[in-house]
């Protein structure tokens, strides 16, 4: 590991044999802007893992095809502590080194403060300007009223998974009486309105019996939320929690005894699912784009030799928390700059406008009117591993997720509202 700055650090190991040649020539570094120490600490290294592993796959087949010649990738991290302000700081340093793709999402806040950032910066100057690739900020507006032309977004935004989920709700005949519980910021917020939309449509005659928000990153007992969810009598739990918000909440959830069904955007990691233990066997479902159990081995062996790579990679158990958007984006950027022929930021944006992906087990178009990725999206419930119903675990847990609900690509896909701005 090389230090890079007092605060920024180079993560990519550059790959010998295939990638001689591109090891030689200057990297084409990617600044990762995230939260790695704190409260979401957990969500921010699993981030660097995937990307890590990316980079490294891109460099062992020879790096990025250039007319120059081909050039490796390099992953660059900035601990912004999941401030708006650190992360601003962060893109300065970012822009200061000629850093020419920013990447960030665990935080819609700090997103479109990026955007806004990145916006500024390019108008400034027009001869450094950069993207911002985002896996993770899942808020509509990024990619709605406040779309931009150097923001790309390859996750489901949050009215896209909470359809998938609401499709599954509304088959549930046992789904009477729904609690929402959230975040307080602008993705937490959202995803409460999308919620209420979706169901009023969908399933008219479920009452919303609790809509709280709570402090993000602050709560370390969950206990009086969930002593409220069990006196309203609800019987579904919809929460857009991630981090250690949503592993505290499902533990709490667990120790209070509560007798719900648990529909989550991100509850089949980062502790959740030995959090909750046998108690979401049947009731924890959650929101995807892939998941390992996908393949069910020979279904789809190249989903389980993807994830068996992953595993190799990073056996800790700890360290089974797995992204395929993260991978893909990576990809997807790559593809489009050997199109551009350029690292240049405008030219590479706009091949990134409308291009595809597809794999052994997956594809992805990205919406040239919004920026906004779309892909087949799964709801999955959990299972014991020891039952029989699913061959991977999550994170050592003895606990995976099942299929039950696959989306394909033209099913997830919902209007937007973007007048891109494109420079001339």
């Amino acid at each position: 590991m090389i230090r890079f700055s007092h605060r920024l650090v180079l993560l990519a190991t550059l790959a010998c044999g295939a990638a001689a040649t591109a090891a030689a020539a200057e990297p084409i570094r990617l600044g990762m802007i995230e939260g790695l120490s704190g409260s979401f600490a957990n969500a921010g290294n699993a981030v660097v893992r995937n990307l890590q592993l990316a980079v490294e796959n891109v460099n062992a087949r020879g790096g990025v095809r250039l007319p120059g010649g081909a050039r490796p990738l390099a992953l660059v991290s900035f601990d912004n502590k999941q401030g708006i302000e650190e992360s601003l700081i962060g893109l300065r340093h970012m822009t200061d080194q000629r850093i020419g793709f920013v990447l960030q999402g665990n935080s819609s806040a700090v997103a479109a403060a990026l955007i806004e950032g990145i916006d500024k910066h390019n108008q400034r100057v027009p001869d450094r300007r950069v993207l911002f690739l985002n896996y993770s900020a899942v808020d509509p507006a990024l990619t709605n009223d406040k779309c931009s032309f150097w923001h790309f977004r390859f996750d489901a935004n949050a009215d896209m998974r909470m359809h998938a989920l609401t499709e599954v709700i509304k088959g549930d005949a046992s789904a009477k009486k729904v609690y929402l519980i959230g975040q307080d910021y602008s993705f937490g917020q959202q995803l409460a309105r999308a919620a209420r939309a979706q169901l009023g449509k969908k399933r008219p005659d479920i009452g919303i019996v609790g809509d709280e928000l709570h402090p993000i990153g602050k709560i370390k007992d969950f206990t009086p939320y969930i002593v409220k969810i069990k006196a309203s009598g609800a019987d579904t739990v919809i929460t857009g929690n991630w981090g250690n918000d949503l592993t505290l909440l499902v533990k709490a959830a667990r120790e209070s005894g509560l007798n719900a069904k648990f529909y989550t955007f991100y509850g089949n990691g980062l502790g959740a699912p030995a959090a909750i233990g046998e108690a979401g066997v049947g009731r924890v479902r959650a929101v995807a784009e892939w998941h390992p159990n996908t393949g069910q081995g020979s279904l789809n062996p190249a989903s389980d030799l993807f994830y068996k790579a992953f595993r190799q990679r990073y056996p800790a158990p700890e360290d089974d928390y797995v992204h395929l958007r993260m991978h893909l984006m990576i990809d997807m950027l790559v593809s489009a700059i050997e199109k551009a022929k350029t690292t240049e930021a405008a030219a590479v944006a706009r091949a990134l406008e409308g291009a595809r992906y597809r794999n052994a087990f997956h594809e992805a178009e990205m919406r040239a009117d919004d920026h906004q990725l779309l892909q087949p999206l799964y709801v999955s419930v959990m299972r014991k591993v020891a039952d029989g119903s699913v061959r991977f675990d999550n994170e050592g847990s003895g606990y995976g997720f099942k299929t039950e609900r696959y989306l394909p690509l033209a099913e997830t896909a919902l209007p937007t509202t973007c007048r891109m701005k494109r420079p001339d």
